[in-house]
């Protein structure tokens, strides 16, 4: 009985982590198209044609969360589904998906007023299409990610943004097209993720239960409040700006919240498309939760705060390279915003925690909290111009990443203590970053090396750091939770490379890392 949990649990684990691997795999790519595309657009688009789309997008997006009900989110983390729940959940998708597209098309001339640009109207009512070709493929995704098909979503969403941005996004934005570029580059990208969804989930029938669409919106209802909270968190600072500062401003905004949000909104896509499903399953278990947990936010912090510090040293570098000169007031509002990336990170894993064991009413308040924190702090800080708006956002940022971080301890019955001690080690390798990599800039910029030459030497000279904390000091640097991980992921590493960048001791044998009476017991 007890080979047979254990032959469970390693299957678990490696459903798990076979998942994380290869959405980590896709969100990495689709990561490097992203930057390569704001490389690109960023020179051919002017910051007031990247404010109109992201304004359209404040519309688009909250709209999208009421019009989902959370009931995608539902599908995944039911324990028992029938048909009922499915056919009930794509007729409801369809209807407010196209309820929602209307409305936002015949609202658009008073949204576009609001806003005080004329040229938000046209983008609006043609961004109106994004709610069918998303809301047409709302369960199917849900399904997807049940079923833990990670590897298959992976492909659908890198070819999907591959050929949307490259093909109807840098194309016509070359061609001089300017804001419609952005424009056709979202509606493509929507569509091809859909009909690639369609083909392996065929629309549903159209059928309706009423007791069916109660049991999916018990749960729906407070993740779409805690949605809606969030997205007020996520846009409140972009709607400031739009509203108070203007177009220009929200592109210079934008480009410094994306340069700092695509790996936080990345590793927060990762943890949620394969551990919701996971965690959904074992969420009755808090020891298991408590492991995971303060695991999970170990190696966050052990990513996060040694890209936060090199970030901020080389953020004059970035910019230049990947904005190019126009852009230089991004600088301050970018390194402003990468204090607050580790606490980001962190609370998403927070959220996802909240979402998996159904503690979606204590999440929504605290997001609610966060959001209006997020506005006011924005509001207050406008007065100082976007890098004002940047510093209300991160006051906002660490006050909900404390909020959230006393939900998650009182859901896996843990202590502060307890959760400090994991800061321990992410500490030590941060501060040997730091103290790498700010003399090795300083010294470069007086040479008067350019941008991306030191950019290249910074990224060079890391390998050998990297090499070195990983052969020489593991335990010191990163800890039994980071040698875990480093166990894990060379098991996806050719055994040559293997051999090379894991030393071959008894600190990385199955037993010293736990692999199997922690890690897999735990994922």
């Amino acid at each position: 009985m007890g080979s047979r949990m254990d032959d469970k649990k390693q299957e678990s684990a490696g459903i798990i982590m076979s998942g994380l691997f290869w959405v980590a795999c896709a969100r990495v790519a689709q990561t490097l198209m992203q930057f390569l595309v704001i490389v690109l657009l960023a020179r051919l688009i002017s910051p007031a044609d990247f404010g109109i789309v992201g304004a359209a997008m404040i519309v688009i997006g909250f709209s999208e969360i009421i019009t989902e009900l959370g009931l995608g989110a539902a599908i995944v983390q039911r324990e028992e589904l029938s048909e009922h729940h499915l056919s009930t959940g794509f007729s409801v998708s369809i209807v407010f998906a196209l309820f929602s597209g209307t409305i936002v098309f015949l609202l658009a001339p008073y949204l576009a007023a609001f806003f005080g640009s004329p040229q938000i109207e046209p983008v609006l009512k043609v961004l109106a299409l994004l709610f069918p070709l998303r809301g047409i493929g709302t369960i199917g995704e849900a399904l997807a990610q049940r079923e833990s098909r990670f590897r298959w979503l992976a492909i659908r969403d890198v070819f999907s943004f591959g050929a949307g941005y490259f093909v109807f996004g840098v194309v016509p934005a070359l061609l001089g097209y300017g804001v419609w570029a952005l424009v056709a580059a979202n509606l493509a990208t929507a569509a091809l993720k859909t009909l690639l969804l369609l083909v392996s989930y065929p629309p549903k029938s159209l059928l309706f239960s009423r007791k069916a669409f109660r049991e999916l919106l018990s749960f729906g209802g407070g993740h779409t409040l805690a949605r809606f909270a969030n997205f007020s968190a996520r846009q409140g600072d972009n709607f400031i700006v739009g509203r108070f500062l203007g177009m220009t401003a929200l592109g210079i905004y934008g480009r410094a919240y994306q340069l700092t949000g695509i790996p936080a909104t990345v590793m927060g896509q990762v943890i949620d498309k394969v551990l919701f499903p996971s965690i959904a399953k074992i969420q009755s278990q808090k020891p298991r939760l408590a492991t995971l947990y303060l695991r999970g936010a170990n190696l966050i912090a052990t990513v996060t705060l040694p890209i936060s510090v090199t970030g901020f040293i080389i953020a004059p570098e970035i910019v230049d390279v990947v904005l190019g000169v126009k852009w230089t007031a991004v600088v301050l509002p970018f390194r402003i915003l990468l204090l607050g990336f580790m606490m980001r990170s962190s609370y998403k894993f927070s959220d996802l925690l909240a979402k998996s064991t159904g503690a979606v009413y204590r999440r929504a308040w605290r997001h609610g909290i966060y959001a209006a924190m997020v506005i006011g702090g924005g509001w207050i800080g406008h007065f100082w111009g976007v890098p004002g708006v940047a510093a209300g956002v991160l006051a906002a940022v660490a006050v909900n990443y404390l909020l959230m971080t006393q939900m998650s301890l009182s859901i896996v019955g843990k202590t502060w203590f307890d959760f400090a001690k994991v800061y321990l080690k992410p500490m030590i390798l941060t501060a040997t970053v730091l103290a790498f990599v700010y003399p090795t800039v300083y010294l470069l910029r007086n040479l008067g090396w350019p941008a991306e030459i030191l950019l290249a030497a910074i990224l060079f000279l890391f390998a050998p750091l990297l090499f070195a904390v990983i052969r020489l000091a593991p335990q010191f640097f990163l800890g039994s939770d980071g040698i875990w991980m480093l166990k894990i992921l060379g098991n996806y590493l050719p055994q040559g490379l293997r051999r090379i960048i894991l030393p071959e001791n008894e600190m990385f044998s199955q037993r010293a890392i736990g692999v199997k009476d922690a890690g897999t017991e735990n994922a």
